[in-house]
Order: structure tokens, then sequence, then C-alpha cells
């Protein structure tokens, strides 16, 4: 009897260590608002009408200096991208259109409230609406990537408001 109730409890140990290593599914699409992000409309006519059409220079004339902001922020348990910081999108996808051999890397952080699985897959997903807007802008799948860490890499240290938000973030970084 007691051989059988170790291998149980040895058994029940594998099982909860198994359970505690499972990772959250992230095949989710990520959720991107869909707002006006043009700088211009123009009315042009055509065979069936007028037709109104809003238009972002994307051409790279106007390519972003390397001194771009980099930092998008993110309300509480929120991954959609402010219209604020819609600017710091475009100016990357400006500059990665110009350059079709750079490549960025986007980093989804969270603040420390949460779990470390769930502020995982937080990161991850405001990492993916950030590149989400960036190849609806035109820039190409090879040249972006989406990580996440989560809350381990914070940016400012304390346990307020003011701290938690300056973590809050998707940094932009050259590949």
């Amino acid at each position: 009897m007691i051989k059988n109730s170790g291998k149980m409890l040895l058994a029940l140990a594998g099982v909860a260590v198994m359970a505690g290593c499972a990772s959250t599914k992230l095949d989710k699409p990520v959720e991107v608002e869909k707002k006006d992000v043009t700088t211009q409309t123009t009315t042009q006519s055509t065979p069936q009408g007028n037709s109104t059409v809003a238009t972002t220079d994307l051409s790279g004339k106007n390519a972003a200096p390397a001194t771009l902001d980099r930092v998008i922020y993110f309300d509480f348990d929120s991954y959609a991208v402010k219209d604020e910081f819609r600017p710091i999108v475009e100016a990357h996808a400006k500059m990665l259109k110009a350059n079709p051999s750079a490549k960025e890397v986007a980093e989804g952080h969270t603040d420390e409230r949460g779990g470390s699985e769930y502020n995982l897959a937080l990161g991850q997903k405001r990492a993916e609406a950030v590149v989400q807007q960036m190849k609806v802008l035109g820039v190409g799948d090879s040249q972006l990537e989406a990580v996440s860490y989560g809350k381990e890499r914070p940016a400012v240290d304390g346990h307020d408001e003011a701290a938690w938000a300056k973590n809050r973030r998707v940094e932009l970084r050259s590949k």
C-alpha cells in the first residue's frame, strides 16, 4: 500500500509540474482597431462615378531620421494602439518601406500586475498590434517581428500608476 501511495504521489507531482508548464495559446488573431490614419483625402473621377480616396505618404521621400521615437504606450489591460502614438508607427513604416533591407522587432511589455503567462500573452498582443498596423501601411512581413517580454523587463522601477504607465509599452528596435 505504501509503495502504491508513493507511486501515486510521484505521478500526481509529475502531472502538477506538466500543468505548470502549459502555455497560453496566442493563435487567436490580434484585433486591430481600424481608424483613419491618413493625411490627405482626394476625390477622383472614375467611369463608375466619383471616388473619395484617403492616402498616406509612404513613398519614403520623407524617411524618418535615426532619432525616431521608438516607444508606444498602452492603457491598462489593453493592446489597442492609441491615436497619439499612430504617428510613431507611421514614421517607422515609412522608414522600413524606404529601406527594404531594414528590419525591426516590436518588443511588447506590461506592468508588474498579473501573472507571468497573462503578461507574456498581453505583451505579445501589443507587439502584434503594432506589427499589424505597419503591415497595413505596406511594410513586408520579412521586415517585422513581434516578441513579448511581459513584465520581465520594466522600463521604470516602482509600484504605482506612474511607473506602471511607463512599463505598458512596445519598443521598436532595429534588427
